[in-house]
């Protein structure tokens, strides 16, 4: 079976290939603007970690006991079965459902749901992955909604305490569609306040331009090779708001650690393919 990409770090785009690419996304036909996005959806049951959560990150399989000594996990929502999340449960841990809310995987059971007018740019790097066009969830009937919802409900049915949602930044990437940052925003507002409505909590993965319109929808932040690209700074609001930052470096030293605990971050120093193999956490 295909695995999961074991991460991502899509970078925002430079101002030069940005104004490049502007040309063609102006040429495409105006799309219509995306509505305000609701309030956000209260969650008084939902999970709220502490600024200071120890977490592991694990994508490219699914991990079983002995478990490492941390406070939260983060693995494959697709993956992990209803007993693999009971049993971190019974070890004392939390843990957070990964999924892709903003590309197509071929891989995934659902694959075969995603209408191909939805599908977009293929994902650079990522054979068998495209960008989604996330404007369709303003349609009535929506079938990415429907997508979106089914994989919310699988979430909670095997008892996760969180999502993670990846790829919430297309509209800075070459998707395919004419995306603006309003569209995105609804799209991400939508995500997070199925999350909760569900009772879990909502997990921003990168998009940080985004971060103060996106902080009262999101309970924690998810950032990879922050330190690394100089944005660390941009989730200053989600520490100030006492929500946990946890960022995820693949670096040859830990080095960048006295920046994280200095900046109340949750630095851990993983192998880039995310398979346990090095876990190196600042704290």
């Amino acid at each position: 079976m295909k695995l999961p990409r074991p991460t991502r770090h899509v970078a925002r785009l430079a101002l030069g290939i940005a104004l490049a690419a502007a040309g063609a996304v102006a040429a495409a036909p105006a799309a219509s603007a995306a509505p305000a996005p609701p309030s956000p959806t209260p969650c008084s049951g939902c999970w709220h970690p502490a600024l200071h959560t120890s977490w592991n990150w694990v994508l490219s399989k699914v991990p079983t006991a002995p478990y490492r000594n941390v406070q939260m996990y983060d693995v494959d929502g697709f993956n992990a079965t209803a007993s693999d999340v009971a049993a971190m449960h019974n070890a004392g841990m939390r843990v957070v459902c990964y999924i892709s809310a903003g590309t197509y995987e071929d891989w995934r059971p659902d694959a075969s749901k995603f209408p191909a007018a939805i599908l977009g740019s293929g994902v650079s790097g990522w054979p068998g992955e495209k960008w989604l066009d996330v404007r369709d969830v303003k349609k009535t009937n929506s079938a990415l909604a429907s997508i979106m919802n089914a994989r919310l409900d699988m979430c909670r049915t095997k008892g996760f305490d969180a999502v993670e949602f990846d790829n919430v930044d297309g509209y800075s990437n070459s998707t395919g569609f004419p995306l603006t940052s309003s569209d995105q925003t609804y799209y991400n507002v939508f995500l997070a306040n199925g999350a909760r409505s569900r009772g879990m909590s909502a997990v921003l993965k990168n998009d940080l331009d985004q971060v103060q319109q996106l902080l009262p929808y999101f309970d924690m932040a998810l950032n990879e090779q922050c330190n690394q690209y100089k944005e660390c700074g941009t989730l200053a609001p989600f520490v100030a708001a006492g929500k946990p930052v946890f960022n995820a470096e693949y670096a040859s030293s830990t080095s960048f650690c006295s920046a994280d605990n200095s900046a109340n971050i949750n630095g851990v120093n993983f192998s880039i393919d995310l398979d346990d193999s090095k876990f190196q956490p600042c704290r």
